[in-house]
Order: structure tokens, then sequence, then C-alpha cells
């Protein structure tokens, strides 16, 4: 299933990146939080994954260009705040996408119905963050302005449709860039300059097509797996 698989490798590799922050996080509240955040989206990456086959295997042993997954969440986590922007931009998606998913019939439906109150949480954890830094202290203000400007480019590639993901993918982009805009406002920020009704879709993630920062990413999620062939733990 293509967007199981779509689904299933975005969130996987969003929640490999937020473990990277255990013991680097800037405070100990956010370091069980971005954990928790971690773990929500492993769980729903094991469910889509099992649907296509065996969800270790997909994990650690594909190679990059089997990863469907889209390339706004693999990149690098960056400070502090551009890990929020990436979070901000991504759990509004997750979020609007899970609740069309959930009305639906589909085989999504009871997954989308269960996982959307965790990525409710998500969202309303960045927007958080997002209005604390964006009207606090010019430093943080900064800050989160360059994180914004740094993933902005690849928000397009979110609204690209998913074969067997049935939802209307204008409107979805329509109701991202409206929530999007509320919250930067309120935070005294703007949205980054470019094409508002689409972004930039900077490359093609659910091609297999993948940023840099991916492969070393990768490297590491699967280097235990690979060098321990049929342990077990």
């Amino acid at each position: 299933m293509t967007a199981a698989l779509a689904l299933g490798d975005d969130a996987l590799v969003l929640s490999h990146r937020l473990g990277e922050w255990a013991g680097h996080a800037p405070v100990l509240e956010e370091e069980v939080a971005l954990a928790n955040i971690a773990l929500d989206l492993l769980g729903q990456a094991r469910v889509l994954l099992s649907l296509v086959g065996d969800e270790d295997e997909l994990a650690y042993l594909r190679e990059e260009r089997a990863f469907r997954n889209v390339q706004l969440v693999e990149q690098s986590n960056g400070d502090f705040a551009h890990t929020i922007a990436r979070q901000l931009y991504f759990s509004t998606y997750q979020e609007l996408l899970y609740e069309r998913l959930a009305r639906g019939t589909g085989p999504f439906a009871p997954l989308a119905a269960k996982a959307v109150k965790e990525v409710a949480y998500h969202r309303d954890h960045a927007e958080h963050w997002t209005l604390r830094l964006g009207d606090g202290t010019a430093e943080s203000h900064e800050r989160m302005r360059r994180g914004l400007e740094a993933h902005w480019r690849f928000t397009g590639e979110l609204f690209e449709p998913v074969e067997g993901c049935e939802v209307e993918w204008h409107t979805l982009h329509d109701a991202w860039l409206t929530r999007i805009t509320s919250v930067l406002e309120r935070a005294t920020l703007a949205v980054p300059e470019g094409p508002r009704r689409t972004g930039w879709a900077a490359g093609a993630g659910r091609q297999g097509i993948h940023t840099e920062p991916f492969g070393r990413m990768l490297a590491e999620m699967q280097h235990l797996h690979r060098s321990h062939p049929g342990a077990a733990w």
C-alpha cells in the first residue's frame, strides 16, 4: 500500500529525528516532551508499516531510495527553534490529514481516529513554543524566524497527492496555510516569502529522492540491526 508506506515513513523518520534530542534538550521537561512525541510517532509508524510487511525489515533493511517520507521530516534538528519550526509545519499537516482520514471508511480510518488526539498534542506543543520563541526576546524571535525560513521550502511536498490516500489535497493545504498563518501572526512572525499557496516542493521524497542529511541519519538508525543480523534482544 503506497499510502501506508509513505505515511509510515514520515512518522518513522521524524520519530528518529526527535529521539536525537535525548540528552540534548534545553530543559528536562522538553527532554520528556520530545521523547513522548517521538514514541507516539513510532507507534504510528509500526501500525502503518505492518500493513505493508515486516516493520523491522522495512525500518532497518531498506536502502535510502526505498524510503517514501517527505523531505521535511528528514531535515537535521538544528537548534531548538529549527526543530520547533519543522514540528509546527508537519504536526499541523498531520492533524488535518488524520482528521479527514478518520471521517472516511478507508483502511486508515481506525488508526487516524486514534492518532489524531496524539497529533493534536504534538501540534499544540509546537504552537506553544512558536508563540513563546516568536514573541519572546529579540534572539529567540530571530532564531524562530530562521527556522521557519529554513524549512518552508520543504512544505510544498506535503500536499502532493499520495496514491491510496483519498483526501482533497488542495483544501487540506488551504486549511494548513490558514492555521499556520494564524499561529505565526500571533507569534509576531510572518509566513516566509515565496509562493504562499504551494510553498516550494524542494524535491521528491515520495519518489525516493532524499536530501544529504537523510543518508547519515539512516546509517545511524540502521547500524545496530545491520551489524547483528538475526540477533534477539
